[in-house]
């Protein structure tokens, strides 16, 4: 399919919401997409006009069951239908709101995000799904995802890999041929000669060694904060940055920086796959649910990504 594919996320959360809210913004054309909801949980957001312009790929939903703001096995068993159904189509690029992984679980799908349901049924060969946070030239790899902070393990083969599906995002989706990237020390101070702790040393370097005789532009393990702040000064300035990507080791690690300074704008992005998916950086926002004064500022950049 040709089209961009669009789920609107956790019923009981503003993903409805914000979904209308930016394709009534951006006023595309609507040959070019498609969604993957539910009529009754669009109108009941105000979507009468988006249900009458969009094709709509119908995922069975009552509207007695929209509870906003509470997290319920029904709203999970939705949103993970409609992630399901836009792995069936294989559009040209998907565009997901936000999910609750609380949710996702009382329905009886243990994932730690949409990330692995997409990779569950659209990986093949050996491919691995990685989260790409993206806010204009600011971008984020995350070498782990969802997982406990005692629970990060780093290996030069993870490492390796990933960075080598990074580079080949960078040619097919982005154009750039030869991206500058910037490795994150795991510990304080990249663990300051090994006596902070010894992961720069013993799995970080030899990793990058392998890259660069690749052929791939990497730093060494590099104290994190001082990196960040550079990256900070770049976006704030508008100009660009001297790295095309930052590499963090963990979810917080990376995130904190590029969300404390893109806000809303910032996109979270699959690669990896054949098909790239964007989402919003932020989640499901129970607390303003129902309200209609969710902003759609994150729907509208992950939606301008992909086309």
């Amino acid at each position: 399919m040709e089209k961009i594919a669009i789920t609107t996320g956790d019923p009981n959360g503003i993903g409805a919401e914000i979904t209308i809210k930016a394709l009534r913004t951006l006023d595309l054309p609507s040959d070019k997409f498609v969604l993957i909801s539910n009529a009754d949980v669009l109108k009941a957001n105000g979507g009468e006009d988006i249900c009458e312009k969009y094709e709509i790929i119908e995922i069975p939903f009552s509207v007695n069951d929209i509870k906003y703001g509470k997290v319920t096995k029904e709203s999970g068993e939705f949103s993970f239908r409609t992630l399901e159904q836009v792995c069936r189509i294989k559009p040209r690029a998907i565009v997901t709101a936000p999910v609750s992984k609380f949710a996702l679980y009382l329905a009886g799908h243990v994932y730690s995000g949409q990330t692995e349901v997409l990779q569950k049924y659209l990986a093949h060969d050996g491919q691995s799904a990685e989260m790409l946070f993206v806010a204009g030239g600011f971008k984020v790899l995350l070498l782990t995802r969802h997982c406990a902070l005692k629970d990060v393990i780093l290996t030069k083969e993870l490492i390796v890999d990933k960075v080598q599906n990074l580079a080949n995002t960078f040619k097919t989706h982005f154009g750039i041929e030869s991206p500058k990237f910037a490795l994150c020390g795991f510990n304080p101070h990249a663990g300051e000669g090994g006596i902070m702790g010894s992961e720069e040393i013993n799995i970080m370097a030899p990793a990058v060694q392998i890259l660069r005789a690749k052929g791939i532009d990497i730093t060494e393990p590099l104290p994190s904060d001082t990196l960040f702040t550079g990256a900070a000064k770049a976006y704030y300035e508008n100009r660009k940055d001297v790295y095309d990507c930052y590499i963090a080791n963990y979810h917080d690690q990376g995130l904190i920086p590029i969300k404390t300074v893109a806000g809303d704008k910032t996109v979270n992005m699959t690669i990896g796959l054949d098909i790239v998916r964007t989402s919003p950086g932020h989640g499901t926002a129970f607390d303003i649910a129902g309200k209609n004064i969710a902003s759609p500022d994150g729907m509208i950049e992950a939606i301008k990504a992909v086309l």
